[in-house]
């Protein structure tokens, strides 16, 4: 019930969104029964619905080509969708002050123009004419049109009949309502104008903070090195360097060509040890474990490590497990292994409580010689409070992506103890990778995707 009416209140707060930026860039920019407000309206139907495939064909069971084909669209458009959402909001405040100051200055040009109102042809505006003699009637005024009846022509002649008794009379000018204004091209309002500018401005804005954002993501994740200094840690372990990567997230998006992207960068930085933290895959492995071969190819003098992250439990934890092992990397399952100078453990993620299969810390730090330093794989960083009550001195994390689209990491602030970055709990350490790949959108804004190379230093050194 309760995620029923989380769903309603989403889709009602989407439904509202795509109103507001139709309006904005089509109600208020396009003439009522034009192409482009056709198109428009269909677009603003079509790609919410795209987007709603994207995210359900995987969990229905759709077939994977179809997954790939919704997947694109479907998925940039929410990318598209919140920057064009932060733009517009960012002109409702540049659109009042835009249409103060056109007032403004159409006011000032009215004020300083020439007293001939615009209507006025140039004959009567100064343009030299023949000088009328203002002796004799004119001609036109003698003529009986067909709506003054028979009152006309005596009308006339008594007007003339003064105008020759006081020679000095002024002449008399046809008022300006009696010859009709030429017609004029109708132009946009100010209004109008106003919205089109604001308009193409947030969409530029928006649509090129999104195409910079994937750009990002499909070039592959950048090498970040630290340094972290374990007090435990003896001196033939000093300078020990441990590759972490984590959220590859392999999908109907990034595929066999973002996994070898990623191998290669790391097999660059020559590393000790390789922790895959979790999240390598979205998807089932008769979908992606061709695109997860790549990672056999990894090379690190004290082998390649793999612990589960949510997203496995979604795409069948045990038969990734299985494949990752057939890759050549070493799941740790609650379990521990003795590496140079330190211990080496990896818990399940907490996803997997519901199958039974969730972190179990004692199992895997219980038993072990606490006069070693310990370095604990944990996807997802809350359970660091875990990890400094079982002695732990390093945790390396993934699964916040950094927020991965600003100003998600607000949001991820609010749900994680450490977003990005090394951060102190106690006498435990926790480092939290931004992660490799990207979940949804292929885009990442203010969260670059990266690979982070951790070397131990022996306080002994």
């Amino acid at each position: 019930m309760v995620f029923a009416l989380v769903g309603l209140v989403v889709l009602a707060l989407l439904g509202a969104v795509h109103r507001y930026v139709w309006r904005r860039f089509v109600g208020d920019t396009t003439a009522p029964g034009s192409r482009l407000r056709r198109a428009g309206t269909v677009a603003a139907f079509v790609l919410p619905l795209l987007s709603v495939g994207a995210m359900t064909s995987g969990r229905v069971g759709a077939p994977f080509w179809l997954q790939q084909v919704l997947a694109w669209p479907g998925f940039l458009w929410l990318a598209c969708l919140l920057y064009l959402t932060l733009a517009l909001l960012v002109g409702e405040v540049v659109r009042p002050v835009l249409l103060r100051v056109l007032a403004r200055r159409d006011a000032a040009r009215t004020g300083a123009g020439s007293g001939t109102p615009s209507g006025i042809p140039a004959e009567t505006s100064g343009t030299p004419t023949e000088a009328p003699d203002e002796t004799r009637p004119r001609t036109e005024e003698l003529v009986t049109s067909g709506s003054a009846g028979v009152s006309a022509p005596s009308e006339a002649v008594a007007r003339t009949a003064s105008d020759a008794s006081d020679p000095v009379a002024e002449p008399e000018t046809e008022p300006a309502a009696s010859t009709p204004a030429p017609a004029l091209a109708p132009h946009p309002s100010r209004r109008l104008f106003v919205s089109r500018v604001v308009g193409g401005a947030a969409a530029a804005a928006g649509l090129a903070t999104v195409g910079y954002g994937t750009y990002g993501v499909l070039r592959g994740p950048s090498v970040q090195r630290i340094t972290v200094p374990l007090a435990k840690l003896p001196r033939a372990a000093h300078g020990f360097r441990i590759a972490v990567v984590s959220d590859i997230h392999i999908g109907p998006i990034l595929g066999r060509a973002h996994t070898r992207r990623i191998v290669d960068t790391i097999n660059a930085t020559s590393p000790d040890l390789v922790a895959v933290v979790g999240d390598l895959v979205d998807g089932s492995v008769a979908d992606l474990g061709s695109a997860a071969e790549p990672l056999a190819a990894l090379r690190a003098r004290h082998g390649s490590y793999f612990v589960t992250g949510n997203h496995e439990y979604f795409s069948g934890a045990e038969q990734w497990v299985d494949h990752v092992r057939e890759l050549g990397l070493v799941p740790l399952e609650n379990a521990r292994v003795e590496i140079e100078g330190f211990d080496l453990a990896g818990v399940n993620d907490i996803a997997g409580e519901t199958e039974g299969q969730g972190p179990d810390f004692g199992r895997a730090l219980g038993d072990r010689d606490r006069g070693r330093a310990a370095v604990l794989m944990a996807h997802q960083p809350v359970v660091i409070h875990d990890a400094v009550e079982h002695g732990v001195d390093l945790q390396l994390s993934g699964h916040t992506h950094g927020g991965q689209l600003w100003p998600g990491n607000y949001l991820a602030e609010l749900a994680n103890p450490t977003v990005a970055g090394l951060e102190r709990y106690g006498d435990t350490q926790l480092f939290v990778s931004r992660g490799a790949g990207a979940w949804g959108p292929p885009v990442r804004v203010g969260a670059p995707s990266d690979i982070t190379v951790v070397e131990l230093a022996s306080r002994q050194a």
